[in-house]
């Protein structure tokens, strides 16, 4: 005998699929948010760390631009110091040029001349002077060539004037100061420095 089940089996099957359909649905929803909540979670710790690191380059490259500041103030600070150093020594190593000058200038002036003004700009001295003749003020350049201290001395102008009632001539010439070397300077002082040492 042939049974026939009359109940709407079919349609409680189908809202059973259905039913098992919207709850896995709903599984996968869930997952999906949660995953969606975990990568978020992941890219906002990265990005934290990110912005950490990026906050902590931009102190130390503050601290870096301070201390690059400060060498190059410290720089110019030792610059200018060396510059008076420098100073301090070409006046110590010449303090006694002006003396030595003088005293090259009287040895070796002639009879005859006299010298109405000296000016020295650098390291070169403009006189201006008085002569009985031509002849001694080429003897004065000659001996001027001839000073340790002084060298090439370069004849301006002469000309003939009166003075205190005689015709003389009148005379201006240049003549360049010799001066020593910072090293040779310093080589001079060493050897001072040397010789005081061995007599104390």
């Amino acid at each position: 005998m042939i049974r026939i089940n009359l109940l709407p089996w079919r349609d409680e099957r189908r809202e059973q699929r259905r039913k098992q359909f919207l709850s896995l649905l709903g599984l996968v929803g869930v997952a999906a948010l949660l995953l969606g909540m975990l990568v978020h979670g992941v890219y906002a710790e990265l990005q934290n760390r990110q912005d950490e690191n990026n906050r902590f380059l931009k102190e130390e490259n503050a601290k870096l631009d301070k201390e690059i500041d400060e060498i190059k103030r410290l720089r110019e600070q030792t610059e200018a110091l060396l510059a008076r150093k420098r100073v301090i020594e070409s006046l110590q190593g010449n303090r006694s040029e002006t003396v030595q000058v003088f005293n090259d200038l009287i040895k070796q002036m002639p009879e005859g001349v006299y010298i109405k003004s000296a000016k020295e700009q650098g390291n070169k001295i403009t006189l201006v002077g008085y002569a009985q003749s031509n002849a001694r003020v080429s003897t004065l350049m000659r001996n001027l060539e001839a000073s340790p201290s002084l060298e090439h001395p370069d004849l301006v102008e002469i000309k003939s004037v009166t003075l205190n009632n005689r015709r003389t001539n009148e005379f201006t010439l240049t003549v360049i100061v010799t001066r020593e070397s910072p090293d040779a300077i310093k080589e001079k002082a060493a050897d001072g420095n040397k010789k005081t040492g061995d007599k104390a």
